[in-house]
């Protein structure tokens, strides 16, 4: 996963944090994340990629440690912007921060989707040992019922992909590299994490806003962007759409 990751570090910000969906999308989480941030201070990123989010937190003057996997994407956050980025592995990530607390962890656009459902359980298990009295965690995740997925395998006729999200592990291309994907539900996620989180809220990221890799088509379409994204301000409180969205929010509140 990390030499995937190491590749995609190269033209990741051209390929989504820069593109007018990424940005789209990326505020969607910042004004839904906002309001859960009064009590906050100390703040872990984990899969932080290039440090676009770690960068817009260090605005907000919280104090923030972003970590990822891939060696390459920290070098190109490292130059992006002089903060406390490190190397880090999810799976251990409890461990590698055993003597700090945290008010709130954050991953963002599917850091944990690269995880099996028994990594998450894990992952799960564990975070809360460095988290504060009611630390939270805020991520954003991609589910497996995405809408906009399953219209463009049947756009191209590619039917046997249309339900792929429901398989368990599938190859995913993150900029040309296949990275093992695993899909969660809100539900899934609840279910996993209940043992030790209760569920703050949960909305969904890119329902009428498409995903990235449609931005090509979209280029010239900036218009009709402005409009999905109109219709997204009116159904961001809707729940019950965050399975068939490009991905979701979940926050979560240490018990």
């Amino acid at each position: 996963m990390e030499a995937s990751f190491d590749k995609a570090a190269i033209n990741y910000d051209s390929t989504f944090t820069n593109t007018e969906i990424g940005k789209m999308q990326r505020d969607l989480v910042y004004a839904e994340l906002s309001k859960h941030l009064t009590s906050v201070k100390n703040i872990l990123e984990i899969n932080c990629g290039t440090g676009e989010d770690a960068i817009w937190f260090a605005k907000q003057n919280f104090n923030i440690t972003a970590t990822d996997i891939s060696p390459k994407m920290i070098e190109v956050a490292k130059g992006k912007a002089n903060l406390n980025f490190k190397t880090a592995d999810i799976n251990s990530i409890a461990s590698t921060f055993e003597n700090e607390k945290f008010d709130l962890l954050f991953s963002n656009f599917g850091g944990l989707n690269c995880l099996s459902k028994s990594e998450l359980t894990h992952f799960f298990a564990n975070i809360n040992l460095i988290l504060s009295e009611k630390g939270q965690l805020a991520l954003v995740i991609m589910p497996k019922n995405t809408l906009w997925e399953r219209f463009y395998f049947l756009a191209k006729a590619q039917f046997k992909n249309i339900f792929r999200r429901k398989r368990e592990g599938v190859i995913a291309q993150v900029d040309g590299e296949n990275v093992t994907t695993y899909y969660y539900n809100p539900k899934d996620i609840v279910n996993l994490a209940n043992a030790n989180f209760e569920t703050v809220t949960v909305k969904p990221i890119g329902f009428f806003v498409p995903p990235s890799y449609l931005d090509g088509f979209f280029k010239n379409k900036k218009g009709v962007l402005r409009f999905l994204n109109r219709l997204e301000q009116g159904i961001k409180n809707m729940t019950s759409l965050s399975k068939y969205a490009d991905h979701y929010l979940i926050i979560l509140q240490k018990r």
